[in-house]
């Protein structure tokens, strides 16, 4: 800020420098939407290991395909799953200890059952309040322990219990009606470990009428799945409002049935969702696709397959070693594994280049197949009947293996002949998008003049001249590669007027080299 010049002397003044750094958004965070052991069903929650995935939904089950979706998305090479659960009929364990306070497990779901607590009133605030008591909570299952001390049943207080619970314990929540503390078990003496089943509250020890048992529901569908919009309050995909950012969807078959795909309308749903987020949908291939000619059938009817750029589909579906089912071979939908496999070609090449090829390996697949029982192999000739139609293969090579060998979005087929053809030119696209969207918050409310549309040049220029160096774009110099336009041409005086500021930025993506042609001829031997 300006210096006052009062007495002669040198004077230092700090100048803005005008520059505002445009970070890149993440590329690969994955939501998953689906049934859990566990976890909140209120709300999202990001998940950085499928360790953190266990602690929080409870790992893998039958029951939940969304528990082997986000396994193989981290053993893909996977790093941020972002984890909507929905429940059916579901109930949380209860312990109705007194007519006016009951605890509750925190979330639905039988898990809750094997909670156990001791409460006493050893709070060390002589005289004892009469309002405080000690609890602490023990989930047997996990081994997780919370202790919360001098917990109070007045709701002014700062201890107030259902506020504390609410906010800070993954365990429990606690429902107060009345003003009396609930009651206690026995004192413990020095050294005693008060979740000893003499000392605790179980489900085994309860009292008759004291202990409700939790419920794990029953399988969900896809009207729950889809959800609704509500302020605060969404449910299904629309958990997804809570999140700030995420790149890629996954909504695996609700069961392990073999035939039990999702509808054609909560693909749309969720294509439609994802749209103004810049996400894209990874579409499972249904079960019923036994053959490239029944995928090639559904690809070309409108009826079947919603032609979509933020979405893409893959089949066949996995044969993968299960661990509930003593490690025999099982069939599992791939969107959890290709999911991975973008994350891991993000963080290794850039979101510019293809999530297919031979380094596109699948980990920790056996085999692929139609049906759920036998090994496919999908040929040339059948990739050669889905590719054009907008539809990607997994195929297994020798020596290379099992791979993705495809990368086309729904809007892929050749006789649409869109821009968005290809999937790393779409999410190309998306990430530049959302990197400028972040990046440019601060021009919002700047005086909007020459000197504003220079900023903004040089900003967004400084950050497309990073891609360009990383090899993001086609050509061998700037003025090939991108532009960045912001001046009086793109914003008139009426537009200022208007309060607005117009900026144009354009790119030439790399498409992928899908088909490599080598020409070979002999050569006629010359007489010397």
């Amino acid at each position: 800020m300006p210096v006052a010049l009062t007495s002669p002397g040198v004077y230092v003044e700090e100048l803005p420098s005008g520059q505002h750094i445009i970070t890149g958004v993440a590329t690969s965070i994955t939501a998953f939407v689906g049934r859990t052991l566990r976890g909140p069903s209120d709300q999202p929650l990001l998940v950085q290991s499928y360790g953190d995935f266990t602690r929080y939904y409870g790992g893998l089950s039958v029951d939940s395909t969304v528990s082997y979706a986000v396994q193989h998305f981290f053993q893909n090479g996977g790093t941020q799953a972002l984890i909507c659960r929905v429940v059916n009929t579901a109930s949380a364990t209860q312990f109705v200890l007194s007519a006016t306070f009951t605890l509750t497990a925190a979330n639905e779901g039988s898990w809750g059952d094997q909670l156990c607590f001791h409460i006493d009133y050893q709070t060390g605030t002589p005289p004892t309040n009469p309002n405080l008591f000690n609890l602490f909570v023990k989930d047997a299952g996990t081994g997780v322990i919370e202790m919360w001390r001098n917990l109070s049943i007045v709701s002014t207080d700062a201890r107030y219990v259902v506020t504390v619970l609410q906010q800070q314990s993954m365990l429990v929540r606690a429902i107060v009606t009345g003003a009396n503390v609930p009651p206690k078990n026995d004192d413990l003496n020095p050294g005693d470990d008060p979740f000893a089943a003499a000392n605790c509250t179980t489900s085994a020890n309860a009292a008759a009428g004291v202990f409700k048992s939790g419920s794990d529901g029953v399988a969900i569908s896809d009207e729950q799945v889809v959800g609704a919009s509500a302020l605060g309050a969404g449910t299904g995909l629309y958990l997804l409002d809570k999140a700030q950012i995420f790149n890629l969807l996954c909504i695996p078959p609700f069961t392990r049935d073999i035939g039990n795909d999702l509808l054609k309308t909560t693909w749309d749903a969720a294509v439609t969702y994802c749209a103004p987020r810049r996400a894209v949908v990874i579409v499972d291939g249904p079960s019923s696709w036994t053959s490239s000619s029944q995928a090639a059938n559904d690809l070309t009817s409108a009826a079947k397959i919603t032609p979509a750029d933020n979405a893409a589909i893959y089949f066949p579906r996995l044969l993968i070693a299960d661990p509930n089912y003593q490690n025999q071979l099982q069939s599992f939908a791939p969107c959890g594994v290709v999911a991975g496999i973008y994350a891991r070609t993000d963080a290794q090449r850039g979101v510019w280049k293809a999530p297919a090829g031979i380094d596109a390996s699948l980990s920790g697949v056996s085999a692929l197949t139609y049906d759920g029982i036998n090994p496919a192999l999908i040929t040339d000739a059948d990739n050669g009947i889905v590719n054009p139609l907008g539809g990607n293969c997994l195929r297994n090579f020798p020596v290379t293996g099992l791979v993705v060998w495809g990368a086309r979005t729904l809007r892929g087929a050749d006789m649409f002949a869109d821009q968005w053809k290809y999937l790393p030119v779409r999410r190309l696209a998306f990430y530049i998008e959302s990197s400028l969207y972040q990046g440019t918050q601060w021009v919002v409310f700047e005086p909007n003049d020459p000197a504003l549309w220079a900023q903004i040049r040089m900003n967004i220029g400084d950050f497309m001249q990073t891609l360009f160096r990383q090899g993001a774009f086609q050509g061998t110099s700037q003025a090939d590669a991108y532009f960045v336009k912001c001046d009086s041409e793109t914003t008139t005086p009426t537009d200022i007027g208007n309060g607005i500021v117009n900026i144009l930025v354009g790119f030439a993506p790399l498409d992928p080299a899908e088909f490599v042609v080598i020409q070979i001829q002999q050569m006629i031997a010359q007489a010397s």
